[in-house]
């Protein structure tokens, strides 16, 4: 049955994060399922028509290689996986592309690693681009980059894309993360041979013994078990994430989620990701410099909620590189917030005072307009002295 949707209000997760296990696109067989992934496709796009933000996180890369090369041998040869994944990439966002053409949504694909995002200018990188996407309301396609990468196609019951889907999940600050397998959830027993075996509806801390019930058996075409999602919702609800483990080929599955449907077993944050961010900028322990900047850049941030640009700033103290957090000050010492910063101290002290559009000219390059952009600024709530440093 379908759910009608009248209104943006009937959405209770807004910007969210669906991982797509391999077991689920293929429909447990041997290839992809272009019906199974059909559906989930117009779930996603009708989220989109009610303002909501989606980044799809998948496997299923190396499955439609096998397939397509027309290949069943089973193999833990790392190089055969990495070409496997290779082919099947290109067929795999080729079906994206058409089922989301289908009601005119553009599609993106980003291929990362967990050292991309670990990388304080890969991870600003991503955040920037993938935070862009979603304003133009173009769906970013992200997965595991096998062919570099030999975490998530190594047998060894790890589950990148699992812990991928988590980390995408906190680089942008999303309010939900939807790990949708072929399983209904966490349960007291694997359900595959305990009939007794009952669904954790909640779980409001991942302890030993929850791990404990993560059953780490790998199904026949996936590459991570239910000990990955726990792993995985373990670290995306220490950022503020809320995750929930459920079985994607339930009806609607996804907009029920977002509206905040029960169904799966759902993992609570303790926090929230906005009360994360601000608490990792503000403490003051990465914080790499500072910049001190005009009047109507105080305005711009403090009352307009803009970016700052370089010609708000009038000085640059400390030595930090692209991708830093830097301490923001008004000319009377007083701070306003923390930002990341999208250029270096040595960058940023050519083009301090200047109009954007003359930023290419004095650096040869050009990251943007923004020294720090929106999306990576928290102001303090109260304005604080300066520090002695």
């Amino acid at each position: 049955m379908k759910i009608e949707m009248t209104g943006s209000s009937s959405i209770k997760y807004r910007r969210i994060v669906v991982k797509l296990g391999t077991s689920l696109l293929t429909g447990g067989g041997n290839q992809l399922n272009q019906e199974v992934m059909a559906k989930l496709a117009e779930q996603v796009a009708r989220l989109l028509q009610q303002d909501a933000e989606i980044v799809i996180v998948t496997s299923g890369a190396a499955a439609a290689g096998r397939h397509k090369l027309g290949l069943t041998k089973k193999t833990k040869d790392i190089p055969y996986k990495q070409v496997l994944a290779s082919v099947g990439q290109s067929r795999l966002m080729n079906i994206y592309e058409q089922l989301f053409g289908q009601h005119n949504i553009i599609v993106a694909q980003a291929l990362l690693t967990k050292a991309d995002i670990a990388d304080r200018a890969g991870y600003l990188n991503a955040r920037n681009t993938l935070l862009a996407l979603m304003e133009l309301k173009v769906v970013c396609i992200v997965n595991e980059n096998d062919v570099v990468s030999t975490d998530e196609i190594k047998e060894v019951k790890f589950g990148q894309n699992d812990i991928l889907s988590a980390m995408v999940a906190n680089l942008i600050d999303a309010d939900i993360l939807m790990m949708l397998t072929d399983t209904g959830g966490l349960y007291t027993a694997d359900p595959h041979v305990d009939p007794k075996a009952k669904l954790i509806p909640v779980v409001k801390e991942i302890d030993a013994s929850i791990k404990r019930l993560g059953s780490d058996t790998v199904s026949a075409v996936g590459t991570g078990g239910m000990i990955t999602k726990v792993e995985a919702a373990k670290l995306a609800t220490e950022s503020g994430v809320r995750v929930v483990i459920a079985d994607g080929r339930e009806p609607d599955i996804i907009i029920r989620l977002a509206q905040g449907d029960s169904a799966g077993t759902h993992f609570l944050s303790t926090v929230s990701h906005l009360e994360s961010r601000q608490r990792w900028m503000l403490s003051g322990l990465s914080t790499k410099g500072k910049l001190t900047i005009d009047s109507g850049a105080v305005l711009a941030l403090k009352k307009q909620r803009r970016s700052l640009l370089a010609a708000g700033i009038k000085a640059v103290e400390g030595k930090f590189e692209r991708g830093d957090i830097v301490a923001i000050f008004d000319t009377e010492g007083t701070q306003i917030g923390c930002g990341i910063t999208n250029y270096s101290a040595a960058d940023i002290d050519i083009i301090k005072g200047a109009q954007s559009d003359k930023i290419g000219s004095f650096l040869n390059f050009d990251y943007g307009p923004e020294v720090v952009h929106r999306n990576n600024l928290t102001l303090l709530e109260r304005e604080k002295p300066i520090a002695n440093r």
